[in-house]
């Protein structure tokens, strides 16, 4: 294992940012697989987990059973890590800028559709090397603004040009569930299965450009951009999983879900399974939780006024739509608004405040049938 330092703040700050990353195997002997932990740096269970892989890739590597290279960020946001208002963890958000930590990634697609221009040919692997090369070039003549920036072009350095891109996060609170993008569907319903996901969410742009996104999407719009004249596969792997809610952090969890990845990655022949059986036992895949559905067809419910809130079903829950998920009570006159399902789908993800006002989202139902669109994701 090696450990590498990037320091993020500029001259004459008055804080001193850096990030750590972890590097495991031999770059170029195989897949390349970026792992990051707790961008929004309030939400704890991707640090936690990332902990548990850094062991086992340490000791996979010293039995020489990474066939490729493994870069792993255990806490991907050292600048939100360092903010808190009022003694509360303040993660998600840049305080200098009010910009989402996973929010405003370069999208190097567009420069590529440029300097890609008569350069691409009928070999797909040999476009996939030139794409990547590419998009590291573009990475690299970023000029940030801020130390969130910096993160930003940072990260993005370290995973570019990853055939395995994941994005640890959680939910509020929610039962495990994944983003992907559409074109992703098949390579990531292995995963879903194997972490036991509730819902596997996928669009071709969800908006507001985060980080997933920002390593995934240039292959399609690439493909879509040259009007599939040449080959360019979807070359990047690139999904974010919500690891459940917040308050969701113990060694069981963290272990299980460590090990699930890893399996993945055995299964994906980025790590070599001890013996016959075990990689035998690697291939055997749980049933699935949920089919993918589209982020599109995700209704977000929102409180139509203060109120304390209960729920009345519990997350996980397969509901139909008029269904009912919540009250919402009013404390000084005593009325009681019953929430309702207005899809039929699954309850994933919900609100930990238990006293809401008026426009707060307080759940979220995967439904089937795409009906939104603009921006998808939650700010």
């Amino acid at each position: 294992m090696q450990a590498h330092k990037h320091p993020l703040s500029g001259p004459h700050a008055s804080a001193a940012y850096e990030l750590t990353s972890f590097h495991f195997g031999t770059p170029g002997a195989g897949k390349k697989v970026y792992i990051q932990g707790s961008l929004h740096a309030d939400e704890v269970p991707g640090m936690l987990v990332s902990q548990f892989l850094r062991t086992e890739l340490s000791a996979l590597e010293a039995a020489g059973r990474i066939a490729g290279e493994v870069v792993l960020v255990p806490a991907a946001n050292p600048i939100g890590l360092a903010q808190a208002i009022h003694g509360a963890a303040f993660g998600r958000f840049d305080l200098t800028t009010g910009i989402n930590f996973n929010r405003a990634y370069k999208h190097v697609a567009d420069e590529l559709k440029q300097t890609l221009a008569g350069k691409l040919g009928q070999d797909a692997q040999a476009n996939v090397a030139l794409i990547r090369a590419h998009a590291r070039a573009a990475i690299a003549d970023w000029k940030p603004a801020t130390d969130a920036e910096t993160l930003k072009k940072t990260l993005m350095t370290l995973a570019i040009d990853a055939d395995i891109v994941l994005d640890l996060h959680c939910d509020n609170e929610a039962v495990l569930h994944i983003y992907a993008g559409t074109p992703l569907a098949d390579a990531v319903a292995p995963l879903s299965a194997i972490l036991g996901a509730h819902a596997l969410l996928l669009a071709y742009q969800a908006g507001g450009e985060p980080f997933d996104e920002a390593c995934s999407r240039l292959w399609w719009d690439l493909d879509q951009h040259f009007e599939q004249r040449y080959p360019i596969p979807p070359a990047c792997l690139s999904v974010t999983v919500e690891l459940r809610g917040e308050m969701e952090v113990s060694y069981e969890l963290a272990r299980r879900d460590a090990a699930g990845l890893l399996q993945f990655l055995t299964l994906s022949g980025v790590l070599r399974a001890e013996d016959d059986a075990a990689a035998a036992a690697a291939a055997v895949l749980p049933a699935p939780l949920c089919a993918a559905t589209p982020l599109e067809g995700v209704e977000p419910v929102y409180a139509p006024h203060a109120g304390i809130l209960i729920y009345t079903r519990e997350l996980g829950a397969r509901v139909k739509a008029g269904d009912a998920l919540a009250d919402l009570i009013d404390p000084v006159g005593g009325a009681t608004t019953v929430l309702r399902a207005g899809v039929d789908g699954v309850f994933f993800a919900r609100s930990a405040h238990r006293h809401v006002i008026r426009g707060m989202n307080v759940g979220k139902v995967a439904g089937a049938q795409a009906y939104r669109a603009g921006d998808l994701l939650s700010q």
